[in-house]
């Protein structure tokens, strides 16, 4: 018998496989969008996405935890939805990469301009292919190793006290904002990741707590997301809010030791690890998608194979610029995804339901 992934375990998956590059920016896309305390979004975007895990949760009850290929091979020919695979493998896959490529591209800038950023993003698939081959349960190991190397990252929020100011918050709501419908779907975006536990059923114990573990994950995340936004609301101006390009590395800048020269430099280092599991997660998912329509393939080569592609379409997207147009209009597409595929699914299982042909 394959050894289960605990609540735990799952939770820290979850929240891993959420916290990407959007971190640095999701301050400034708060005040920009939604102006005055628009940290405030950040609650209703978390509730949309405890819904959506809701959803997936009816998926895992009703499909008595079979795996989301079983559940649509039961009712829909196989090569009928080898075009669903293809556009989920190729967003996920892309999706991950770009976001590769954008913690690569900030990197260079802060640490080796004058570096090619292609060899640091190489490294950075390498590891993330040692990490793929060794299957979901050597990526949970991973991912909670790592999770313990920068949970602590978020007690530094406590340097910050003594300069807040909550007068900066201002007594207005969302005042000063623009393009609140893009905007809503650029913060929401900050969430994803949730949506690839549907991946996990097979790998977990069939019970709540492996459903409330990943509710887990979510709100560890939101509280992170939230004293994060509530810092630099209350640390910055709302007009230096719009205006830095990342205000969480201005932010680790404000941190000083006499021994350290550019700690916001070694902190960012850290955030590897959490730019490492999102974008393996986000490759695992996009692996077991296609192994579905070429099973006879060696799991190895097809991840190879992969990884070339990935690292063949991270030289179209040279700048940051580019870089956030590709993760913006991904982001639509993953998004969509993360709603659309549970709610296929509940479809599916409804009919099956209702035909008969449940797993027995």
């Amino acid at each position: 018998m394959q050894q289960k992934i605990s609540p735990f375990h799952i939770a820290v998956l979850t929240y891993m496989a959420q916290a990407g590059m959007v971190l640095f920016t999701l301050p400034r896309s708060l005040a920009d969008y939604f102006g005055t305390n628009g940290w405030l979004v950040l609650i209703p975007c978390f509730l949309l996405s405890a819904f959506n895990i809701w959803l997936i949760s009816l998926v895992f009850r009703l499909g008595q935890g079979r795996s989301v290929f079983a559940i649509l091979e039961q009712s829909v020919p196989k090569m009928l939805l080898y075009p669903l695979y293809f556009l989920l493998a190729g967003s996920w896959l892309i999706f991950g990469c770009m976001i590769g490529k954008k913690y690569v591209l900030v990197f260079q800038m802060l640490s080796f301009p004058s570096t090619n950023p292609m060899l640091f993003k190489l490294a950075i698939d390498v590891l993330a292919f040692l990490l793929l081959i060794k299957g979901i349960q050597g990526i949970s190991k991973a991912a909670t190793l790592f999770f313990w190397m920068t949970a602590w990252m978020i007690l530094l929020l406590a340097w910050f006290i003594p300069s807040f100011r909550w007068e900066r918050l201002t007594p207005f709501l969302l005042k000063g904002g623009h393009d609140q419908v893009k905007g809503s779907i650029e913060v929401y975006s900050a969430f994803l990741g949730y949506e690839l536990t549907l991946f996990l059923f097979p790998h977990v114990k069939k019970n709540k707590k492996s459903i409330w573990a990943i509710h887990v994950g979510n709100l560890f995340l939101m509280l992170n997301y939230l004293s994060l936004s509530l810092i630099c609301f209350g640390l910055f101006s709302l007009n230096q809010l719009k205006k830095l390009l990342y205000p969480v590395l201005d932010l680790l800048a404000y941190i000083q030791f006499p021994f350290i020269e550019r700690l916001e430099n070694l902190l960012y280092g850290f955030f590897l690890f959490l730019i490492l599991i999102t974008l393996v997660m986000y490759w695992w998912a996009a692996q077991l998608t296609v192994q579905r329509m070429m099973p006879k393939l060696n799991m190895k080569i097809l991840l190879l194979i992969l990884i070339f592609i990935a690292y063949g379409i991270s030289f179209f997207a040279e700048t940051l610029e580019q870089v956030n147009v590709w993760i913006t209009n991904l982001g639509y597409a993953v998004t969509g995804i993360a709603f659309g595929l549970p709610t296929l699914l509940i479809m599916i299982l409804l009919l099956q339901r209702k035909g008969g042909t449940t797993h027995g």
